[in-house]
């Protein structure tokens, strides 16, 4: 950074004092914001982070108004304002954002994109969280990161950041993203429209961030060239007079700034000051080191202020030893002038102003601006599916709070729900909304998303009839529209494409809709049935009562029934076992393959060499009957590839038993172990993380009612010979006993490290409360830590704070298991722990659902798989390439 001589004054000193007469700003108050795009009159756009209410102040007459509807979530504080600071009154609240990773500001200039606009970010901390060291966090505008806000003592803490930028789209959205140093905050936000002509070099590539703006002369360190004086509001500061310079003014002459043709239209106040050398014999010289890592642009602005009738004033200018213009510059009286040129990177800068061959009068220079150029790589996300994704957000009220900003980029800031491919612009190719409470009908906003490829609209109430345009998206190989309310035929073209191959189309458990022919051939069916023959219909009856006749007589013999406590009955599905074939199967419980709350657990083996283990309940277990119950009944109606299966039970008295299908690698927990020879490659554990997520989301999703399994932990995720992952131990499940049922309460159960704390507070037992869980089991697999760390230091801590901090840093490689270092993607790496994150939030509202899971973690697999140059179709173990296809 520029210093020596060129060392940065705080901005906020150049912000401090200014003042200006009441009458005059009384003249130009303006006249409201529009309520369309935020602007006033002026096309300002002024935020106070966390006022209260719109207000002018008295010394710009500038409109400020609070920032309520343009961020979402943060929390408000207030503070003592910055004293002898024209920004007093917005300074005193500011808005801080503890929970969210990513949290936008969403601007819309009346002029739109392709304008150019300055944009300043002011920074005060003042106390308000009474650390001693304020937050370091970065700033990005759009896609693209802009500063890196540092920490520093709280008490000092004042940053203020400005940047030139051609906007790409109407909308501008500056994000405070959390880095893991602290809490982003934000005091105060400004956009300024600034003329097409001036700082050139900024671009839709290429944005401008101000180093340094000096009024080289002024003579009071405190100036007030801000708005009213400057049209585009900048801020000039004092730059600390050069020994060697010696400063003069003339305060009387009119500079017509307006009708100078410089579009630069530096205050007047500012141009009326100037420096020349101290002796006429020297020339106007100024150095300083740089970081080479940038490149930088330097303007330098001329007005002649002395009038000299038949002397000329001509001057020559070198950076770095060398000149850029291809001839002298004369400079007229009263007439402004700005030349600027690029320095490249190096270490150090310097300029030389000196009289040309020729010049009657020494060198002069009124004011001087050093800006950094700031590459943007990144292209926003394609217009049309911003607009199209922010109008289904509007439609259904989605509010997940990582909504904001661009739907996209950066890619580690993805909206959840949605995968993109970023190929000379980012594009939206997948939208997973699946249990997400939305009602209505589907959107035509879907239709714009015209790259789409996979629609998971599952298990929500939409209701109406399904759309013709979803089969025009020529792009769409998988749409999920299970579990909704739809009714009606479905497009002739969605079946043709199922039909072909080239569509997945899941349209389970919508019992009105038309699924072969039309609805109208389906009612002429309905209409046959009930006109039947009596003699169809007799022969029904004889069946059903011969059924139920033989069911009885099955109840009265007591085979596969068993009552429970509450006096219900429920029938068995699955085998049933003597005590005396449990103790021959167990081999008399001679070997002992595991133990928990429940009991303990055996391996056996049934007559047809079949293996099994056996879970014995203790007479002295905690959970007892009860659970045996819950289990049994949870067990019976939930089946899946990835629960673990029931073969089998033993009421007897006491003597209760449950047999199960036996898992040949143990548990996740005892392969994830240190102790462990065999260590999991990162793709066995991408895929194991895969195989759980999908049986967890059948138990959230696929199942009515729901199942809440209470206690996901690696050592209730079970691995048979081939490594497939399955989830085991329903014994505390829970059931929402309604469609609508959005918690249960209960007291809270659990084990300790994977227990959702807000759970824990509110005793509201819901989905979310598993999916903390198995976030705090991606942990574990992603690193090889138990939940609970305790060989870091001589306190303990939670893998989640552990993991937070390094990833602040995006210190990936030091997150990962260190026994799987260099043999996976980073980029595959980073989603994980991403998704791991999301999972753990704080709140949980703010999870993601098991189904979004499941599916991000197939993305991890799959970017890990094409860096590998693995095909989809290869066996790079057991069931990877089965579970690379849509359920």
């Amino acid at each position: 950074m520029v210093n020596q001589l060129l060392i940065l004054l705080p901005l906020f000193i150049a912000l401090g004092n200014l003042t200006l007469v009441a009458s005059k700003t009384k003249q130009n108050l303006p006249k409201k914001i529009d309520s369309d795009n935020q602007s006033d009159d002026r096309g300002f756009i002024s935020i106070d982070c966390g006022a209260k209410e719109e207000y002018v102040d008295p010394n710009t007459g500038i409109l400020y108004k609070p920032d309520t509807d343009l961020v979402q979530g943060g929390r408000v504080y207030t503070v003592n304002p910055l004293l002898n600071s024209s920004f007093q009154r917005q300074l005193t609240t500011l808005r801080s954002f503890p929970v969210e990773r990513r949290s936008c500001y969403t601007l819309r200039p009346k002029q739109g994109k392709d304008n150019k606009y300055l944009i300043r970010a002011v920074f005060f901390h003042g106390g308000y969280d009474s650390n001693t060291k304020g937050p370091s966090f970065n700033i990005y505008l759009g896609t693209n990161i802009w500063v890196s806000v540092p920490p520093a003592n709280a008490d000092q803490y004042f940053f203020v950041y400005e940047i030139v930028i051609t906007a790409s789209t109407d909308a501008i959205y500056v994000c405070l993203v959390n880095t893991g140093g602290g809490s982003p905050f934000i005091s105060l936000l400004e956009l300024r429209p600034v003329s097409k002509s001036i700082y050139g070099v900024a671009s839709h590539s290429l944005a401008l961030g101000t180093e340094a703006r000096y009024d080289v002369g002024a003579s009071s360190l405190y100036m007030d060239n801000r708005y009213q004086n400057d049209v585009y509001d900048r801020v000039w500061q004092n730059s600390g007079l050069n020994m060697s310079w010696r400063a003069f003014s003339n305060t009387s002459v009119d500079i017509d700034t307006d009708g100078s043709g410089n579009a630069y239209r530096l205050p007047a106040q500012v141009l009326r000051t100037a420096v020349q050398p101290a002796t006429l014999s020297k020339n106007l010289f100024m150095n300083g080191t740089i970081d080479r890592r940038y490149e930088y642009c330097v303007y330098f602005h001329f007005a002649e202020i002395q009038l000299t009738p038949g002397r000329r004033r001509m001057i020559n200018i070198t950076v770095n030893g060398e000149s850029f213009l291809p001839e002298p510059i004369t400079l007229e009286y009263l007439k402004p002038l700005t030349i600027s040129t690029n320095i490249t990177t190096q270490d150090y800068f310097s300029f030389d102003i000196s009289p040309a061959k020729g010049s009657d009068l020494p060198p002069i220079l009124n004011a001087l601006e050093i800006q950094i150029l700031l590459p943007q790589p990144n292209l926003p996300t394609y217009t049309r599916d911003v607009d199209a994704i922010l109008e289904i957000k509007d439609t259904y009220g989605i509010s997940r709070i990582d909504w904001q900003g661009d739907p996209c980029l950066p890619s580690f800031l993805m909206w959840s729900g949605l995968n993109c491919r970023n190929d000379n612009g980012a594009r939206i190719i997948s939208v997973v909304l699946s249990s997400s409470k939305l009602t209505g009908e589907i959107s035509s906003s879907f239709s714009r998303l015209t790259e789409l490829e996979s629609l998971d609209l599952s298990f929500n109430d939409f209701t109406g009839q399904v759309p013709e345009f979803l089969g025009e998206l020529t792009k769409l190989k998988m749409l999920n529209l299970t579990g909704n309310k739809m009714q009606g035929p479905v497009p002739n073209l969605l079946i043709e494409k199922s039909k072909n191959g080239s569509l997945i189309l899941k349209l389970d458990e919508n019992p009105e809709l038309c699924l072969m022919g039309s609805c109208k051939g389906k009612r002429k069916k309905v209409d046959i049935i009930a006109v039947a023959s009596s003699v169809t219909v007799l022969v029904l009856i004889i069946l059903l009562v011969l059924a139920i006749i033989w069911t009885h007589k099955r109840s009265k013999k007591g085979e596969n029934v068993y009552k429970y406590s509450g006096g219900r009955p429920l029938k068995f599905k699955c085998q049933s076992f003597k005590y005396s074939e449990i103790v021959k199967i167990t081999n008399n419980f001679s070997s002992l393959i595991g133990e928990g709350g429940f009991g303990k657990v055996y391996h056996g083996t049934l007559k047809d060499d079949f293996q099994v283990a056996v879970k014995l309940l203790s007479s002295s277990s905690r959970q007892g009957s009860k659970e045996f119950q819950n289990e049994v009944k949870s067990l019976l109606r939930a089946h899946h590839k990835n629960l673990l299966s029931l073969i089998g039970y033993c009421i007897e008295g006491h003597n209760m038993a449950l047999v199960y299908e036996y898992m040949e690698n143990g548990n996740l927990e005892q392969h994830l172990s240190f102790d462990c020879n065999n260590v999991l490659t990162w793709i066995r554990r991408l895929q194991v993380a895969i195989d759980a997520a999908r049986g967890l989301d059948y138990l959230h999703n696929g199942c009515r009612p729901s199942i809440i399994h209470r206690d996901i932990k690696t050592s209730n995720i079970l691995l048979d010979k081939n490594f497939q992952a399955k989830i085991s131990d329903f014994g505390l499940s829970k059931a929402f006993e309604t469609e609508s049922c959005t918690h249960v309460s209960t007291d809270p159960k659990g084990t300790f490290g994977y227990f959702d704390p807000q759970y824990y507070n509110t005793k509201k037992l819901n989905r979310e409360s598993d999916i903390y869980s198995f976030g705090i089991v991606l942990l574990e697999m992603i690193t090889g830590r138990k939940a609970i760390i305790r060989d870091l230091g001589p306190a303990p801590i939670h893998i989640i704070q552990w993991v937070s901090l390094n990833f602040g840093r995006m210190d990936i490689g030091r997150i990962v298991d260190p026994r799987i270092q260099g043999s996976y993607n980073i980029s595959s790496a980073g989603k994980a722990i991403e998704i791991a994150m999301a999972c753990v939030h704080s709140t949980a509202i703010q999870r993601p659902n098991a189904s979004l899971v499941y599916s991000e973690l197939k993305e991890c697999l799959k970017i890990e798989l094409a860096s590998e140059n693995i095909n989809d179709n290869e066996e790079i173990c057991s069931n990877c390439s089965s579970e690379l296809s849509p359920r």
